[in-house]
């Protein structure tokens, strides 16, 4: 998947604590495998390789290299995209907030 993602893809990806794990590992310490991350968490392998399928779905991953040596590393583009979105819908609502403070005290 390349391109724009949709929030409701990276907030479903980041919704299960794991993953978010998974994230952190790899900002913070750059490009690993699929059993560097493992290692680190409190899960089978299996279920990391899960967690990775669903972040690449995401676009929060992308993976290089063969089956035995894929390296994972952080894609942050679609994290921006929705922290944009999010800033975006958070003006709106100040907006109306705006709005609704000028007419109470109108009204008062």
């Amino acid at each position: 998947m390349t391109g724009r993602h949709e929030p409701t893809e990276v907030f479903s990806a980041l919704a299960d604590p794991t993953r978010r794990a998974v994230i952190r590992l790899l900002s913070n310490e750059g490009p690993a495998t699929l059993g560097e991350l493992a290692a680190q968490l409190p899960v089978t392998r299996q279920a990391v390789a899960k967690h990775l399928v669903q972040l690449e779905h995401a676009g929060l991953v992308a993976s290089a290299g063969s089956t035995r040596a894929r390296t994972y590393r952080l894609t942050p583009a679609p994290l921006t995209e929705a922290m944009g979105w999010m800033v975006d819908i958070g003006a709106e609502w100040d907006d109306r907030l705006e709005r609704l403070k000028r007419q109470v005290e109108r009204n008062s």
